[in-house]
């Protein structure tokens, strides 16, 4: 029997190192992944030096030229060609520029986008919010015979851009399911008419979708010639993989089946590369020429701080700061849901801010009175869900504050690029805490990978010691330089104490509790978790557990670190109406049964929140490192080894 116990004792022993293997290889893996992209980026920053050494008429330094799917029939030197104004169309170009738009010159990558478009290209443009996407195909237009069809996903949207252009004497109309019979009869009766008096025709994906009248209309221009361009915005909405998923984008592909001839040019602040290979083949544009531009703006400041459990105390804390830091200013808070717009918004009103909710279940007509009201400044402040951002077009906005984190980077980039689209200094503050990573994780869990997303905007807030543009970079593929955030995020103008703690105690301590609930058949919410481990719940449990001594900013912070990093997992339960959120061990929880798995935590010493590295036997493995930074001023980085108490 003796010798049985033994056999099995050393049978575990080997499982355990194997599964440690098998993570040290995955580990191994990822990180060859890692070093292969970023060699193939400096590679083509290289070869993009040498071609900018060269001389060119536009400044695209900053800026890359590439086939989405790699088969890009231009070569570099041919495609600056479109960088000049020798075309037939160029003369009405700069007229058009100074007379309909007030403009004096280009921005990086728009006449090189505008000449290819008027060249009959397909072309996807990534380009950051506020570089002006919109100008690459509106002066296009105008400068066309006929009509564009521009796709847009939001109403609030089409709003924004028709109030821009009809502030500049362009004619543009938009379809809906809003508009009236006799509004819709007259834009289809547009559509063929050579003497329409539009250029730029707006519709939603659902139109495109579900009207045949419509698409009876788009053929009979198209005959005409009077169909001259398709524009696809926030085309990274086709693709499942992108973060804004919409079901209805995966049909656009029709146009491009129909009007083989019309050129399309896809528009998007926010797409990885994988993103767009699949808008490719959704949107049926086999070889088109992608031009990509940096993501960075400058003039933006990103900050995140952390959200306190009471609610009153961070309404009071977003009050003070539109008060005071942005008196009399214009700006943006993003909530959750629905129900957070119009609280939020209400508790504001308290404080004498002028703020006003919108979200997808207000009338039509409120929310067009609400968005015209702020465009004007009568009203100060939006409360919004993410049914209020894309290609908003108020310059002047000089905050955006995220009551709530974004379920992923993109998300966030894009709702966050609302503020400073007129070049001036703007604020972009993120709030984060504990239980909204979990209410939000029950609403993405159905998304494809939705979950490994909103990790990533976790791993994001939980940074302290890291500049935050350089975080977004590698999400978006770009080589980054520190220094050229030039201190405008947190971590980089307010360097933080913070120090190397050894956590693997606290962890073991978790995984008993939660071993101990899987031996009862009882499941553990966070907030339960966190709980039990503060010696708080049942007493027969408390006798059963090893509780912490850890604050409870620091517990959670452990928690959530153990779960970015696969030591703990999700696990989801489905009612008829609400899904719950509960923790389970992950796959490396084992790796905590071996006494030389070593974890430890970078930790800012006014906010507890830390980043974790593993360690076994003698091949410590860094597991990266990340935090949540605290706010206010604080003395230059000290960093100190200890443990936590």
């Amino acid at each position: 029997m003796d010798g049985n116990n033994d056999v099995q004792a050393e049978l575990d022993s080997v499982e355990a190192e194997l599964e440690l293997v098998e993570l040290q290889i995955t580990e191994l893996l990822q990180k060859q992944a890692e070093l292969t992209s970023r060699k193939d980026a400096l590679l083509q920053q290289l070869e993009e030096a040498c071609d900018t050494a060269q001389p060119s008429s536009s400044s695209s330094s900053s800026s890359s030229l590439k086939s989405s799917g790699g088969h890009s029939a231009m070569s570099k030197q041919e495609m600056q060609l479109y960088d000049g104004t020798d075309f037939p169309w160029s003369q009405a170009v700069e007229q058009h520029l100074k007379d309909l738009f007030h403009l004096s010159t280009f921005r990086p990558l728009q006449l090189r986008a505008i000449n290819l478009t008027l060249s009959g290209k397909d072309l996807f443009l990534v380009m950051p919010t506020g570089r002006g996407k919109s100008l690459c195909y509106q002066l296009p237009a105008v400068c066309s015979e006929g009509f564009t069809l521009v796709v847009t996903p939001l109403v609030s949207l089409m709003e924004d851009q028709i109030m821009s252009l009809k502030s500049v004497d362009v004619s543009a109309v938009m379809l809906n399911a809003s508009s009236s019979k006799e509004h819709a009869k007259m834009v289809l009766a547009g559509m063929t008419d050579v003497k329409a008096p539009f250029k730029l025709v707006y519709v939603t994906p659902e139109k495109i979708a579900k009207s045949k009248l419509l698409m009876s209309r788009l053929e009979k221009a198209y005959n005409a010639n009077l169909l001259n361009r398709i524009t696809v915005d926030e085309v990274h909405c086709c693709s499942q993989w992108g973060h804004d998923f919409r079901p209805d984008y995966k049909l656009l592909g029709i146009l491009k089946r129909q009007f083989p001839k019309v050129p399309l040019i896809g528009l998007t602040a926010t797409a990885t590369s994988n993103v767009l290979k699949d808008c490719e083949k959704i949107l049926c544009v086999p070889q088109p020429i992608t031009l990509t531009a940096s993501f960075d703006r400058t003039n933006l400041y990103y900050e995140v701080r952390i959200k306190e459990s009471d609610n009153d105390a961070i309404i009071s804390n977003i009050a003070s700061l539109i008060k005071n830091r942005y008196k009399d200013q214009s700006g943006v808070v993003y909530v959750f849901s629905q129900k957070d717009a119009e609280s939020v918004s209400s508790e504001l009103q308290k404080r004498d801010i002028v703020a006003y909710p919108y979200h997808g279940n207000m009338d039509p007509g409120a929310k067009s009175r609400v968005h015209r009201k702020w465009t004007s400044n009568k009203i100060r402040v939006i409360v919004a869900t993410v049914a209020f951002g894309m290609g908003i077009d108020k310059p002047d906005v000089r905050f955006v504050i995220h009551h709530t984190i974004s379920k992923s980077i993109e998300n966030y980039y894009q709702e966050s690029g609302r503020a400073g689209r007129d070049g001036h200094p703007a604020d972009c503050i993120v709030y984060f805490g504990f239980s909204d990573i979990f209410r939000i994780s029950t609403m993405v869990v159905m998304e494809n990978v939705g979950q490994q997303k909103l990790l990533k905007m976790v791993d994001y807030c939980q940074n302290v010691d890291r500049c935050r543009r350089s975080l977004m970079a590698v999400h978006f593929d770009e080589v980054w330089d520190d220094e050229g955030c030039n201190q405008m995020c947190d971590t980089c103008r307010h360097a933080k104490d913070h120090r190397t703690a050894d956590i693997t105690q606290h962890a073991r301590q978790v995984v008993q509790i939660l071993e101990l609930a899987a031996s009862m058949n009882e499941k553990l919410t966070p907030l339960k978790l966190v709980e039990a481990w503060m010696g708080k719940g049942p007493a027969k449990r408390r006798k059963m557990i090893q509780t912490t001594t850890l604050s409870r900013l620091q517990a959670e912070a452990v928690i959530v670190r153990l779960l970015l990093q696969g030591y703990l997992r999700e696990d989801f339960s489905f009612t008829p109406y609400t899904t719950y959120f509960y923790m389970k061990l992950g796959h490396k929880a084992a790796l905590l049964k071996n006494q030389s798995h070593t974890l430890s935590m970078e930790m800012g010493t006014q906010s507890g929140y830390a980043s974790v590295k593993a360690a076994s036997g003698q091949g410590k493995a860094k597991e990266g490192k990340r935090s949540v930074q605290s706010t206010g001023d604080a003395p230059v980085s000290k960093k100190t080894k200890t443990d936590l108490p």
